[in-house]
């Protein structure tokens, strides 16, 4: 019962922890600069917050493998929608840790990669996060207590306002699929 246990709690902690690297990648890409920290502070605190985030959902994705009240195989973890435990709710965050994953290698390789390729990749974690929400209170046995369902509409509410913000504060700019079309050859010879 207390790989159990452990997995709601990491669960819950890796939701808010990618809440907050949601909300520093948007404090990051309007270029605020947090109190107390220097111009250089919120791209090292998101960097520093992705990690732990990260080593969080590990260890939820670890418990839950290892936990035998529920059947859940280290296949699940990757293949989504194959598991015979909650299989909507589970593919869901499966989905999710996989989307991150394409995030987190290439932010690994982001010096050999070229800034445009990481910049699009890096746009799944807009897709990954509220995959991994709706996973989190789908499958959540702590819903009907309310107060993860008062917490994942807390995580909402902060990243949807946060996305306002950067929708109408930041400049206008090119969209992921125009970054990937920038790392192509290009067809012209040169000078011309």
């Amino acid at each position: 019962m207390t790989l159990w246990y452990l997995n709601r709690a990491t669960g819950v902690v890796s939701l808010v922890l990618f809440t907050a690297v949601v909300l520093l990648g948007v404090a990051v890409h309007l270029r605020t600069r947090l109190p107390g920290l220097p111009r250089f502070g919120t791209v090292t605190l998101h960097r520093s917050v992705s990690l732990i985030a990260v080593v969080f959902l590990g260890l939820h994705i670890v418990t839950a493998v290892a936990d035998s009240y529920v059947s859940i195989s280290v296949a699940d973890v990757v293949v989504p929608f194959a598991g015979s435990y909650e299989p909507l709710w589970l593919g869901l965050g499966t989905v999710a840790f996989d989307l991150l994953l394409a995030v987190v290698a290439t932010s690994l390789l982001r010096a050999r990669l070229g800034h445009g390729t990481w910049r699009a990749v890096h746009w799944l974690a807009y897709a990954s996060w509220p995959l991994a929400v709706v996973h989190g209170l789908g499958i959540g046995t702590d819903l009907a207590s309310g107060w993860l369902l008062w917490l994942g509409i807390g995580c909402v509410v902060a990243v949807a306002a946060a996305l306002a913000a950067r929708m109408t504060l930041a400049p206008r700019r090119r969209r992921p699929a125009d970054l990937l079309e920038n790392t192509r050859p290009s067809s012209r010879p040169i000078g011309v």
